[in-house]
């Protein structure tokens, strides 16, 4: 006599079950760093802008209203908007939070930072 091999029922329900909870919360993840990437990609446009480079703040926000309104952005809105220059240059950063309910009193929560401030290099420095 063979003894059976294979998964029990209730071992396929617990992996069923574990499937799609991760399916939920891909599926509350995902549009919001699409909204991230594009709040970035605005602000890369802003800042890439040469009639930007003169702007005042608020012609600088009147035109994010412009560009986030095309791209249906709603995290941010202009007055959320930390502008200053360096060296000449806009930089235009924010800094939101995204909570997103999954079921019951389970959530998550996200924060992200958007800038166009150029990243400090992390590699060594060679003048040591």
């Amino acid at each position: 006599m063979h003894k059976q091999k294979g998964a029990t029922l209730i071992g396929m329900l617990f992996v069923g079950i574990m499937i799609v909870f991760a399916a939920i919360v891909v599926m509350k993840i995902v549009p919001a760093y699409i909204e991230y990437y594009s709040i970035k990609k605005v602000f890369s446009a802003m800042a890439a802008d040469p009639a930007m480079k003169d702007a005042t703040n608020d012609e600088v926000r009147l035109s994010y209203a412009r560009r986030s309104g095309i791209d249906n952005i709603t995290a941010v809105k202009p007055e959320d908007l930390d502008i200053s220059r360096t060296g000449g240059q806009l930089v235009v950063s924010a800094k939101y939070r995204v909570e997103k309910p999954l079921f019951g009193n389970l959530g998550l929560y996200m924060d992200f930072a958007a800038s166009t401030a150029p990243q400090p290099s992390t590699a060594p420095d060679a003048a040591q």
